[in-house]
């Protein structure tokens, strides 16, 4: 079954729909959201995407990133995408968008009108292992430093999405 997502303006206007290969391929402006979970002690969820993904297998990453389907709302795609990969679902709110354009491995491109959700969660995870191969837990200030000494383990949108929440404020 072909996936689909939606191509959108500047202003995340949407202007039709692409399959989801295409639109990487091509690199189209398409909606897309980044879920940053966060627990009672501050630290911040990471998954390590599962060695087999079509891109960035291997790497670490926020909590989830994904798409919204035709006709579903980034909320909805937010919460049913989290609760594939990570295996749980919490209360999100939408704290920024941003536009990015990154190139990544199998010459595919991210371009993204990026959603970003927040949620704070305490409890059990059960990785889907066709998405997620290892999960961890790591402060702040820790992952800022981590990623400084090791670029190369983490994926090239969290590292754009990880500065943009930094300039904004939006994490300390």
């Amino acid at each position: 079954m072909n996936d689909y997502v939606i191509l959108v303006d500047e202003h995340d206007n949407p202007a039709g729909f692409s399959e989801k290969m295409n639109a990487h391929e091509q690199a189209v402006l398409h909606r897309a959201f980044s879920i940053v979970i966060l627990n009672q002690r501050g630290e911040m969820l990471l998954q390590q995407r599962a060695d087999h993904k079509y891109h960035s297998g291997g790497m670490w990453s926020n909590a989830c990133c994904s798409h919204p389907r035709p006709g579903e709302s980034v909320e909805q795609a937010a919460h049913r995408r989290l609760g594939e990969e990570m295996g749980f679902d919490c209360d999100l709110s939408e704290v920024h968008q941003f536009i990015y354009y990154a190139e990544l491995d199998h010459g595919l491109t991210e371009h993204e009108y990026d959603h970003v959700l927040f949620g704070t969660y305490d409890g059990p995870i059960e990785i889907n292992p066709d998405e997620v191969q290892d999960y961890k837990w790591i402060g702040i200030p820790d992952l800022a430093v981590d990623m400084k000494t090791n670029p190369d383990i983490y994926t090239v949108w969290f590292k754009i999405l990880f500065q943009h929440l930094i300039d904004s404020k939006l994490l300390q």
